[in-house]
């Protein structure tokens, strides 16, 4: 796999940081939803060519740098496939709500404009909405982006607020409400971007291969692999082909 080339653009940054939260792509170990519907090694498949599009769309921002946030045990792996290029941490404790606490416990050190974590399956995401983001964050205490079943894609702040993910119920559909509820008590102002879609189970893969079909450099190594399995499904459907 080709990942994570250099593109000059981010390396000066002004204080920003964006951070991919990421795993290693392991046979059962990702998009674990989708795998009810697709075969496990066509979903490890797709999440690889995800995440490199993910990490080119990150990458494409500008003026910011550019990290990982994952699984302690993914690091090596993590990082052989970024060569470098960015920096590969790995995270405090388990879950996402975990991550989330270790990305800002980590990036979000005095000096630094602002903090943004995002989903490593997002490259329909415009680039505009995450430098959205960051410019939202120069007037609010925390920024977020909702997604349409409840949760959220992304979230960035100045600073660590050290219980803003506890006991978070990442994954669920009440995700949002109750970071939003904890950021009330906590006193934070909030903006918000643009509501997106997350790629959690086939309905959404069907819209972003629509979606991909009418543009496909938007996330071009996905677009492929959207177009190959989608000859695959059509020659088992005849009778023509195997997987």
């Amino acid at each position: 796999m080709e990942s994570f080339r250099e593109n000059p653009a981010y390396l000066s940054n002004v204080g920003r940081t964006l951070v991919v939260m990421a795993k290693a792509p392991r046979l059962g170990g990702v998009k674990t939803r989708l795998a009810q519907s697709l075969p496990v090694d066509a979903v490890t498949e797709l999440y690889r060519c995800l995440l490199d599009d993910t990490m080119a769309l990150a990458r494409s921002v500008g003026t910011v740098e550019v990290a990982i946030m994952c699984p302690a045990s993914d690091v090596e792996e993590l990082a052989r496939m970024a060569r470098g290029v960015v920096d590969v941490v790995g995270q405090k404790g388990e879950g996402l709500a975990a991550g989330l606490t270790s990305v800002f416990a980590h990036f979000a050190t005095p000096g630094r404009e602002g903090v943004v974590a995002f989903n490593s399956d997002s490259p329909h995401l415009p680039a505009s909405v995450l430098r959205r983001a960051f410019e939202t964050l120069t007037g609010r205490d925390l920024v977020v982006g909702p997604t349409d079943d409840g949760g959220y894609y992304l979230v960035g702040a100045k600073v660590a607020h050290p219980t803003l993910f506890d006991g978070d119920g990442m994954g669920t559909k009440t995700a949002l409400e109750t970071l939003l509820t904890r950021a009330r008590e906590l006193q934070l102002s909030v903006g918000f971007t643009d509501p997106f879609y997350d790629i959690d189970v086939e309905g959404d893969l069907t819209r972003l291969a629509t979606e991909l079909r009418l543009a496909p450099a938007r996330a071009p190594r996905t677009a492929v692999w959207l177009k190959q399995w989608g000859q695959t499904v059509a020659k088992l459907r005849t009778g023509t082909g195997d997987l």
